[in-house]
């Protein structure tokens, strides 16, 4: 199987793009509600593209995955901060939504890359 680059790997590109889409958010809040609700936000956002990066580049499989699974544990954690932001009205139910589609992409891409490491383990396929 030949190698892609981190930079290539579709689900790396949606984590930053879900990064960037956060940080619009946090940069239009109050300093109130940035100390509050964004720093965490934030944080929970950034560590799932971080994650990826760092199991990307790990060889062993379980390592890869060890990772892979706290890109995901971060990626909930985000979508309880994206909950909070429209309950509370800081972003709007099209804004909401649209970060909500980006959520389940890399959910699904996460999920594709824990299987196929697994795969691989076993001497399968990856991409059947």
């Amino acid at each position: 199987m030949p190698h892609i680059p981190l930079e290539q790997l579709v689900v790396y590109q949606l984590s930053k793009k879900y990064s960037k889409e956060h940080w619009a958010i946090y940069q239009s809040l109050d300093w109130q509600t940035k100390k509050i609700l964004g720093d965490q936000s934030i944080r929970s956002v950034d560590s799932v593209g971080a994650n990826i990066a760092e199991g990307y580049g790990r060889f062993h499989y379980l390592d890869k995955i060890r990772f892979y699974y706290n890109a995901r544990g971060s990626l909930f954690e985000s979508k309880h901060w994206l909950d909070l932001f429209y309950e509370r009205q800081i972003i709007d139910k099209e804004k909401y939504l649209s970060l909500i589609d980006l959520y389940r992409e890399i959910a699904k891409g996460l999920n594709g890359l824990i299987n196929a490491n697994y795969r691989s383990k076993k001497g399968l396929d990856p991409d059947s």
